[in-house]
């Protein structure tokens, strides 16, 4: 696989320093720049930043996979197999909520990953996967 240029995504949260410590101390991304109304972070790699919004009352959307209701919209990164397990682990003892627990998705089948969703102290949805084979990250 090509090396992979970083991305940059920007989030709404609504109590910035709740968002920064869950980031920081629980997921364990390193902290960059930052403003009164906004953070960055070294998300595995790529630019991730919280900006503050005030909170919304919209309800998260979910779409139905494979028997699951995911949440729409979510982000998240595409882990090593074993990263995912020693990071879905971590995040167990930490005592995370899961919105779907981790487990093998479309197992047998093309495209099959070790998933999981939760979200952050704002309700932002995210999703952490892994396949054995990198290689069947976009197999039909």
């Amino acid at each position: 696989m090509q090396s992979i240029t970083p991305f940059h995504v920007a989030v709404p949260v609504h109590n910035l320093e709740e968002c920064r410590t869950f980031y920081r101390d629980v997921l364990g991304c390193e902290e960059g720049r930052s403003a009164e109304h906004w953070v960055d972070f070294n998300f595995f790699g790529h630019q991730f930043v919280i900006h503050y919004k005030p909170k919304s009352d919209e309800k998260t959307h979910t779409n139905p996979v494979d028997g699951k209701n995911v949440p729409v919209p979510h982000y998240g990164v595409v882990l090593p197999w074993d990263t995912f397990e020693t990071f879905s682990k971590g995040l167990i003892k930490k005592g995370i909520e899961f919105v779907i627990e981790p487990y093998i998705r479309f197992k047998g089948e093309p495209g099959e990953q070790a998933t999981m969703f939760f979200l952050d102290p704002a309700g932002n949805a995210l999703e952490f996967k892994a396949f054995k084979d990198m290689g069947q990250l976009f197999a039909k």
